[in-house]
């Protein structure tokens, strides 16, 4: 046996010649570019190759068609217990997987777990897994708006902000396009680079990222690499939500001084330090809200507030709304449900009426509970 081998159980399974076979669970709400992301290499790779190297199959629970998070409906191949050859399962999750995790799924992965197969998934797909035990001390990756509510389910997780994570016989990205990347790095660790290389020419994909890329950087894109004192501070600020740092204390990190400190935050992100931070701490507080049981006095404190009456204050003149109302179900300013599909109106403010709902409609009204709903300030 080599080493690979041991690392990888699933190394053995697969005899020579034979396609790899896969199954890619999907979770209701399951994100579509997850999915296609992580489908597309395979395709490419059985193209070039001029044979079947990978077989997959998608399936649900029931074998009934499932809605992905665009509103689009996809109709499986089968359902998880039809009896297929799987050598991997990848679980492709989306919005609120809490919701979308049965029984069932976490009694069937774990079945699958029990017969040494490679255990993967994409996007929030990594929440199942949880669940159902199987990541328990696995370096694992899962898209950066559910880290928070991951780190407080499922402490025995070890989490990464890495785009993607390969530990043994368990694979896990991010979401988006980052299980293009995963899976250009199994295949070639499975069939070599000339492989892998071939299907990033063929998408036009110009640089594979690894392992240790991460997932979060777009205040690194904004600033460039001119400012590495700024970016080093708002590292330390998002590092110490829980108990935040003190701004001089900020400031002696980099060797600045306060008022140097303010100028930075005022020029390049337009808003003081203190700001800044305490932003920081209420999308944390947001997405624990979301996503998470937690209390709100709970949520306050592991978001830095040393009183929940503090919190709810800084919480409503941010977001508009209180906590609790948050926690509800998103009511809007006006107390109405915002999230129910009759809700939704054109952009002139006029109500739809005999019109059905488009999937874009649909997916809108679903977002409307999502932590990053209206995150970005339209200039217009």
């Amino acid at each position: 046996m080599t080493s690979n081998q041991a690392k990888d159980p699933a190394a053995n399974t697969n005899r020579a010649g034979e396609p790899q076979t896969l199954g890619f669970l999907l979770l209701d709400n399951f994100t579509l570019i997850s999915l296609a992301s992580a489908i597309d290499p395979l395709r490419m790779a059985n193209q070039l190759a001029g044979r079947e190297l990978y077989r997959w199959y998608t399936l649900t629970q029931d074998g009934l068609p499932v809605r992905a998070s665009d509103g689009l409906q996809v109709t499986p191949d089968a359902s998880m217990h039809t009896p297929l050859s799987l050598e991997w399962v990848v679980v492709c999750g989306g919005v609120g997987p809490q919701h979308s995790v049965t029984r069932e799924h976490i009694r069937w992965l774990q079945s699958q777990s029990r017969q040494l197969k490679r255990l993967g998934s994409v996007c929030t797909g990594s929440w199942a897994l949880g669940q159902a035990g199987l990541l328990d001390h696995y370096e694992t990756s899962v898209h950066w708006e559910c880290l928070a509510s991951m780190q407080e389910a499922f402490p025995n997780v070890i989490l990464t902000p890495h785009l993607f994570s390969i530990d043994r016989d368990r694979f896990t990205a991010s979401g988006g396009t980052a299980p293009l990347d995963m899976m250009l790095n199994l295949i070639a660790h499975d069939h070599g680079r000339e492989l892998s290389a071939g299907i990033s020419e063929m998408f036009i994909y110009e640089r594979v990222r690894n392992e240790q890329d991460q997932q979060r950087v777009p205040l690194k894109h904004v600033l460039g690499t001119t400012q590495p004192k700024l970016l080093e501070i708002v590292a330390l600020m998002e590092a110490n939500i829980e108990e935040p740092i003190e701004l001089d204390e900020l400031a002696s990190y980099v060797n600045v001084s306060r008022r140097q400190l303010e100028r930075l935050f005022q020029r390049y992100l337009l808003c003081s330090p203190s700001r800044y931070y305490l932003k920081l701490r209420l999308v944390r507080a947001r997405q624990l809200l979301k996503q998470t049981p937690l209390s709100i006095i709970e949520i306050a404190s592991v978001c830095g507030f040393v009183s929940t009456p503090h919190f709810s204050k800084c919480y409503r003149e941010y977001f508009g709304v209180p906590p609790r109302n948050e926690r509800l179900g998103g009511l809007d300013r006006q107390g109405s449900n915002s999230n129910s599909p009759s809700s939704i109106k054109r952009w002139g403010g006029e109500p739809y009426k005999s019109e059905p709902l488009s999937s874009a409609q649909q997916a809108l009204a679903c977002a409307q509970g999502e932590p990053t709903f209206a995150s970005v300030q339209l200039l217009n």
